[in-house]
Protein backbone atom coordinates (compact mmCIF):
# COMPACT_ATOMS: atom_id res chain seq x y z
CA UNK A 1 0.00 0.00 0.00
CA UNK A 2 1.60 3.32 -1.17
CA UNK A 3 1.82 5.52 2.31
CA UNK A 4 4.39 7.81 1.27
CA UNK A 5 4.90 10.30 -1.16
CA UNK A 6 8.25 12.34 -1.19
CA UNK A 7 8.38 15.17 -3.26
CA UNK A 8 12.25 16.21 -4.86
CA UNK A 9 11.45 19.73 -4.87
CA UNK A 10 14.40 20.79 -6.56
CA UNK A 11 17.13 18.77 -8.50
CA UNK A 12 19.17 21.73 -7.59
CA UNK A 13 21.58 21.62 -4.27
CA UNK A 14 24.43 23.99 -3.11
CA UNK A 15 26.09 20.78 -2.37
CA UNK A 16 27.80 18.50 -4.96
CA UNK A 17 28.38 15.65 -2.66
CA UNK A 18 30.38 12.04 -3.53
CA UNK A 19 26.98 10.08 -2.43
CA UNK A 20 24.56 11.76 -4.28
CA UNK A 21 21.50 9.06 -5.59
CA UNK A 22 20.41 11.99 -7.98
CA UNK A 23 23.25 13.89 -9.52
CA UNK A 24 21.89 16.90 -7.36
CA UNK A 25 24.56 20.22 -7.50
CA UNK A 26 24.11 23.75 -8.58
CA UNK A 27 24.01 23.06 -11.84
CA UNK A 28 20.89 20.29 -11.81
CA UNK A 29 17.64 21.48 -13.57
CA UNK A 30 14.38 20.77 -12.56
CA UNK A 31 12.10 22.36 -10.01
CA UNK A 32 8.22 22.06 -9.36
CA UNK A 33 6.24 25.45 -9.80
CA UNK A 34 3.57 25.85 -7.45
CA UNK A 35 0.82 24.94 -10.14
CA UNK A 36 1.98 21.63 -10.74
CA UNK A 37 2.76 20.92 -6.83
CA UNK A 38 -0.78 21.63 -6.23
CA UNK A 39 -1.80 19.75 -8.72
CA UNK A 40 0.35 16.71 -7.78
CA UNK A 41 -0.90 16.82 -3.92
CA UNK A 42 -4.82 16.79 -5.16
CA UNK A 43 -3.58 13.98 -7.27
CA UNK A 44 -2.37 11.81 -4.84
CA UNK A 45 -5.19 13.06 -2.02
CA UNK A 46 -7.39 10.94 -4.67
CA UNK A 47 -5.27 7.69 -3.96
CA UNK A 48 -7.00 7.15 -0.60
CA UNK A 49 -3.53 5.58 1.19
CA UNK A 50 -1.15 8.02 1.43
CA UNK A 51 -0.64 9.39 4.78
CA UNK A 52 3.17 11.32 4.67
CA UNK A 53 4.08 14.04 2.19
CA UNK A 54 8.24 15.15 2.15
CA UNK A 55 9.64 17.32 0.93
CA UNK A 56 13.10 17.00 -0.46
CA UNK A 57 15.70 17.20 -3.10
CA UNK A 58 18.02 18.78 -4.31
CA UNK A 59 17.51 21.14 -1.54
CA UNK A 60 14.41 22.25 -0.79
CA UNK A 61 14.90 25.23 1.37
CA UNK A 62 16.89 26.19 -1.58
CA UNK A 63 13.06 27.57 -2.97
CA UNK A 64 11.36 28.42 0.96
CA UNK A 65 8.56 30.07 0.12
CA UNK A 66 7.22 27.11 -2.34
CA UNK A 67 8.20 24.41 0.33
CA UNK A 68 6.42 26.48 2.86
CA UNK A 69 3.22 26.60 0.39
CA UNK A 70 3.47 22.75 -0.26
CA UNK A 71 3.67 22.08 3.58
CA UNK A 72 0.54 24.48 3.95
CA UNK A 73 -1.47 23.04 1.48
CA UNK A 74 -0.23 19.51 2.34
CA UNK A 75 -1.47 20.34 6.06
CA UNK A 76 -4.60 21.22 5.06
CA UNK A 77 -5.61 18.11 3.06
CA UNK A 78 -4.77 16.11 6.59
CA UNK A 79 -1.13 14.53 5.18
CA UNK A 80 1.39 14.35 7.40
CA UNK A 81 4.58 16.39 6.34
CA UNK A 82 8.33 16.04 6.92
CA UNK A 83 11.24 17.54 5.19
CA UNK A 84 14.94 16.44 4.33
CA UNK A 85 17.86 19.40 4.33
CA UNK A 86 21.26 19.68 4.33
CA UNK A 87 20.74 22.83 6.82
CA UNK A 88 22.99 25.12 5.26
CA UNK A 89 20.97 28.17 6.54
CA UNK A 90 21.40 27.53 9.74
CA UNK A 91 24.39 29.74 9.86
CA UNK A 92 23.63 30.47 13.32
CA UNK A 93 20.97 29.40 16.01
CA UNK A 94 19.48 32.59 15.60
CA UNK A 95 19.23 32.46 11.58
CA UNK A 96 18.59 28.48 12.40
CA UNK A 97 14.78 29.61 14.28
CA UNK A 98 13.84 32.55 11.80
CA UNK A 99 13.63 29.86 8.96
CA UNK A 100 12.21 27.05 11.85
CA UNK A 101 9.74 28.88 13.18
CA UNK A 102 7.16 28.93 9.93
CA UNK A 103 7.62 25.10 10.31
CA UNK A 104 6.03 24.66 13.79
CA UNK A 105 3.22 26.37 12.81
CA UNK A 106 2.49 23.99 9.98
CA UNK A 107 3.23 21.25 12.24
CA UNK A 108 5.64 19.36 10.41
CA UNK A 109 6.03 15.89 11.71
CA UNK A 110 9.76 15.04 10.81
CA UNK A 111 12.47 17.51 10.14
CA UNK A 112 15.51 15.21 8.85
CA UNK A 113 18.85 16.67 8.70
CA UNK A 114 22.02 15.64 7.04
CA UNK A 115 25.43 15.84 9.22
CA UNK A 116 27.85 13.74 7.70
CA UNK A 117 31.05 13.94 6.21
CA UNK A 118 30.21 14.47 2.66
CA UNK A 119 28.40 17.47 3.70
CA UNK A 120 30.50 19.30 6.66
CA UNK A 121 33.76 17.37 6.36
CA UNK A 122 35.26 17.06 10.02
CA UNK A 123 33.38 19.99 11.31
CA UNK A 124 32.49 20.00 14.95
CA UNK A 125 29.82 22.92 15.09
CA UNK A 126 27.99 22.43 11.93
CA UNK A 127 24.81 23.91 10.55
CA UNK A 128 23.13 20.54 11.20
CA UNK A 129 23.73 21.31 15.00
CA UNK A 130 22.39 24.19 15.15
CA UNK A 131 18.66 22.70 13.76
CA UNK A 132 19.01 19.93 16.08
CA UNK A 133 19.21 22.22 18.57
CA UNK A 134 16.44 25.24 17.91
CA UNK A 135 13.85 22.37 16.66
CA UNK A 136 14.48 20.57 20.19
CA UNK A 137 13.69 23.74 21.91
CA UNK A 138 10.91 24.57 19.29
CA UNK A 139 9.14 21.17 19.99
CA UNK A 140 9.67 20.29 16.19
CA UNK A 141 10.26 16.29 15.78
CA UNK A 142 14.08 16.38 14.31
CA UNK A 143 16.97 13.74 13.48
CA UNK A 144 19.61 13.21 12.32
CA UNK A 145 20.89 11.67 9.03
CA UNK A 146 24.80 10.37 9.22
CA UNK A 147 25.91 8.54 6.48
CA UNK A 148 29.70 7.31 7.05
CA UNK A 149 31.90 6.15 3.99
CA UNK A 150 31.88 2.86 2.35
CA UNK A 151 33.56 0.48 4.51
CA UNK A 152 35.23 -3.36 4.05
CA UNK A 153 34.44 -5.59 6.68
CA UNK A 154 36.78 -9.31 6.40
CA UNK A 155 33.74 -11.16 7.98
CA UNK A 156 32.40 -14.37 6.32
CA UNK A 157 29.27 -13.91 5.31
CA UNK A 158 28.68 -16.47 2.55
CA UNK A 159 31.17 -14.70 0.43
CA UNK A 160 34.16 -17.73 0.62
CA UNK A 161 36.39 -15.61 2.77
CA UNK A 162 36.37 -12.96 0.69
CA UNK A 163 36.32 -8.81 2.19
CA UNK A 164 32.37 -7.47 1.63
CA UNK A 165 31.21 -4.20 1.54
CA UNK A 166 30.03 -2.54 4.37
CA UNK A 167 27.72 0.62 5.52
CA UNK A 168 27.59 3.76 4.09
CA UNK A 169 25.91 4.88 1.00
CA UNK A 170 24.22 2.76 -1.73
CA UNK A 171 26.16 2.36 -4.72
CA UNK A 172 24.24 3.92 -7.08
CA UNK A 173 23.99 7.91 -8.97
CA UNK A 174 27.35 10.29 -8.01
CA UNK A 175 28.40 7.59 -5.72
CA UNK A 176 29.05 5.00 -8.52
CA UNK A 177 31.23 7.59 -10.23
CA UNK A 178 32.95 8.81 -6.84
CA UNK A 179 33.16 5.74 -4.56
CA UNK A 180 33.17 2.36 -6.12
CA UNK A 181 36.94 2.06 -6.94
CA UNK A 182 38.99 0.40 -4.94
CA UNK A 183 35.84 -1.64 -2.50
CA UNK A 184 35.62 -5.23 -2.66
CA UNK A 185 33.69 -7.06 -5.49
CA UNK A 186 31.71 -9.99 -5.74
CA UNK A 187 30.79 -12.26 -8.90
CA UNK A 188 28.06 -10.21 -10.88
CA UNK A 189 26.29 -13.93 -10.57
CA UNK A 190 25.64 -13.72 -7.06
CA UNK A 191 23.53 -10.57 -7.29
CA UNK A 192 20.11 -12.59 -7.89
CA UNK A 193 17.56 -10.36 -5.83
CA UNK A 194 17.15 -6.18 -5.10
CA UNK A 195 17.72 -6.06 -1.24
CA UNK A 196 17.04 -2.49 -0.87
CA UNK A 197 13.42 -2.04 -2.11
CA UNK A 198 10.52 -3.45 -2.44
CA UNK A 199 9.10 -3.72 -6.45
CA UNK A 200 6.34 -5.21 -5.58
CA UNK A 201 4.07 -3.45 -3.22
CA UNK A 202 6.43 -0.08 -2.93
CA UNK A 203 4.99 2.03 0.23
CA UNK A 204 7.03 4.93 -1.06
CA UNK A 205 7.53 6.80 -4.25
CA UNK A 206 9.55 9.85 -5.02
CA UNK A 207 8.23 12.42 -7.55
CA UNK A 208 10.52 14.90 -8.99
CA UNK A 209 9.93 18.03 -11.12
CA UNK A 210 9.05 16.34 -14.67
CA UNK A 211 6.33 14.27 -13.13
CA UNK A 212 8.67 11.01 -13.03
CA UNK A 213 7.04 8.84 -10.32
CA UNK A 214 10.09 6.58 -8.77
CA UNK A 215 10.49 3.01 -7.14
CA UNK A 216 13.90 3.62 -7.12
CA UNK A 217 16.27 6.76 -8.10
CA UNK A 218 16.16 6.79 -11.75
CA UNK A 219 13.57 3.44 -12.16
CA UNK A 220 9.61 4.11 -12.73
CA UNK A 221 6.62 3.65 -12.00
CA UNK A 222 5.21 6.04 -14.73
CA UNK A 223 5.01 9.74 -15.24
CA UNK A 224 2.20 11.49 -13.27
CA UNK A 225 1.83 14.80 -15.53
CA UNK A 226 1.19 12.08 -18.15
CA UNK A 227 -1.46 9.57 -16.22
CA UNK A 228 -2.82 10.31 -12.77
CA UNK A 229 -0.93 8.22 -9.52
CA UNK A 230 -4.17 7.18 -8.44
CA UNK A 231 -4.44 5.38 -12.07
CA UNK A 232 -0.57 4.30 -12.24
CA UNK A 233 -0.92 2.63 -8.89
CA UNK A 234 -3.94 0.83 -9.60
CA UNK A 235 -2.44 -0.61 -12.71
CA UNK A 236 0.79 -1.04 -11.51
CA UNK A 237 1.91 -4.44 -11.98
CA UNK A 238 5.25 -5.26 -10.64
CA UNK A 239 6.17 -8.71 -12.46
CA UNK A 240 4.94 -7.10 -16.23
CA UNK A 241 7.16 -3.89 -15.52
CA UNK A 242 10.42 -4.46 -18.20
CA UNK A 243 12.63 -3.36 -15.59
CA UNK A 244 11.41 -4.76 -11.81
CA UNK A 245 10.45 -8.28 -13.43
CA UNK A 246 13.15 -9.49 -14.12
CA UNK A 247 14.70 -7.90 -10.72
CA UNK A 248 12.52 -9.10 -8.96
CA UNK A 249 12.75 -12.96 -10.78
CA UNK A 250 16.37 -12.88 -10.72
CA UNK A 251 17.70 -9.62 -9.35
CA UNK A 252 20.28 -7.71 -11.72
CA UNK A 253 21.75 -10.60 -12.83
CA UNK A 254 18.70 -11.77 -14.57
CA UNK A 255 18.16 -7.87 -16.04
CA UNK A 256 21.26 -8.07 -17.70
CA UNK A 257 20.94 -11.35 -19.30
CA UNK A 258 17.39 -11.07 -20.17
CA UNK A 259 18.44 -7.93 -22.49
CA UNK A 260 21.98 -9.22 -23.40
CA UNK A 261 23.93 -6.40 -21.25
CA UNK A 262 27.79 -6.39 -21.87
CA UNK A 263 29.40 -5.64 -18.52
CA UNK A 264 32.26 -6.31 -16.17
CA UNK A 265 32.33 -9.85 -13.99
CA UNK A 266 32.40 -8.16 -10.76
CA UNK A 267 30.68 -5.01 -8.76
CA UNK A 268 30.76 -4.27 -5.16
CA UNK A 269 27.00 -4.68 -4.62
CA UNK A 270 23.99 -5.31 -6.02
CA UNK A 271 23.10 -1.41 -6.30
CA UNK A 272 26.23 -1.36 -8.09
CA UNK A 273 25.86 -3.47 -10.51
CA UNK A 274 21.45 -3.03 -11.07
CA UNK A 275 22.92 1.17 -11.72
CA UNK A 276 25.06 -0.06 -14.11
CA UNK A 277 23.18 -2.57 -16.44
CA UNK A 278 19.95 0.26 -15.91
CA UNK A 279 22.47 2.56 -17.59
CA UNK A 280 22.86 0.72 -20.49
CA UNK A 281 19.25 0.48 -21.36
CA UNK A 282 18.13 4.10 -20.96
CA UNK A 283 17.42 4.34 -24.74
CA UNK A 284 15.72 1.49 -24.89
CA UNK A 285 12.97 1.95 -21.88
CA UNK A 286 12.96 5.70 -21.64
CA UNK A 287 9.71 5.62 -20.35
CA UNK A 288 10.72 3.55 -17.33
CA UNK A 289 14.39 4.90 -16.61
CA UNK A 290 14.74 8.79 -16.62
CA UNK A 291 15.56 11.44 -16.30
CA UNK A 292 19.02 11.02 -18.02
CA UNK A 293 20.60 13.14 -14.87
CA UNK A 294 19.82 10.78 -12.54
CA UNK A 295 22.49 8.67 -14.24
CA UNK A 296 25.09 10.99 -14.83
CA UNK A 297 24.36 12.37 -18.47
CA UNK A 298 23.23 15.73 -18.84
Amino acid sequence: MLTQVHFLLTYSCNFECDHCFVYSSPRAEGTFTIGRLKAALDDIAKAGSVEWIYFEGGEPFLYYPLMLEGLRLAHEMGFRTGIVTNAYWAISREDAELWLRPLRALEVSDLCVSDDTYHYGDEEDTPPKNVLAVAEKLGLPVGSICIEKPEISAENKGHRGKPVLGGGPLLKGRAVENLAEGLPLRNSEEFTECPEEDLRNPARVHIDPYGNVHLCQGLLMGNMFETPISELWDKYDAESHPICGPLLEGGPALLAKKYEVKHEKEYASACHFCYIVRRSLLNRFPKYLAPPQVYGIE
